[in-house]
């Protein structure tokens, strides 16, 4: 190339789709991408309340593989065509209001949070899973993104419980409530 500059190779970037399930595949994808918008933003909240405590690096190092998964759903949303939830402007604000809300309860509270959405997460990734598992060939690449994310998500809850998550008071009642958010939030993205 003339003046030592590199080509620019143009490629594309969306995904061979012949014979997938589209709309199976865009629920997938919608929900996904939105639960780990979620998740940013919660990890935010929780930021902005315990960011200088002890527990600030290990919420960081949590979040910033939150970002990891965030930034690849963006990548599959525009590789596989597939629009975002309409209700994005209301996860901003929840999210963050549920990290933070969580975070004034202090370390424990914080953590319990993570475990109740990790939780809810790793389950709801697990049925995904058992969706595509049934055309693993077809699927593959989300496939290994789901089950990494997974495992992520699971490592997360496990760092949870391990900072006392479980010795919140009224663990349960918050465990519960935070994870019928998660279900309604889940429902609502796959489908608007």
């Amino acid at each position: 190339v003339p003046g030592g500059r590199a080509a620019l190779r143009l490629c594309s970037t969306r995904m061979e789709q012949e014979g997938i399930n589209k709309p199976v595949i865009d629920r997938i994808i919608r929900v996904d991408h939105a639960g780990e918008y979620g998740a940013n933003r919660i990890y935010a909240g929780q930021m902005a309340v315990l960011g200088r405590s002890s527990v600030g690096p290990v919420i960081q190092q949590m979040w910033n593989q939150e970002k990891v998964h965030l930034k690849k759903f963006n990548e599959l949303m525009v590789a596989y065509r597939v629009r975002p939830t309409v209700l994005l402007p209301f996860w901003n604000v929840a999210g963050f209001v549920l990290g933070a809300g969580s975070a004034l309860l202090g370390k424990k509270g914080a953590m319990a949070c993570t475990v109740a959405v990790e939780e809810s997460i790793s389950e709801h990734y697990n049925n995904q899973i058992r969706t595509l598992i049934e055309d693993p060939k077809k699927y593959k690449e989300l496939l290994q993104v789901i089950k990494q994310f997974r495992d992520e998500e699971q490592e997360h809850h496990d760092i949870g419980l391990e900072h006392d998550a479980e010795a919140t008071p009224a663990y349960s009642v918050l465990k519960t409530a935070i994870q019928l958010g998660c279900k309604a939030a889940i429902f609502l993205s796959e489908r608007i």
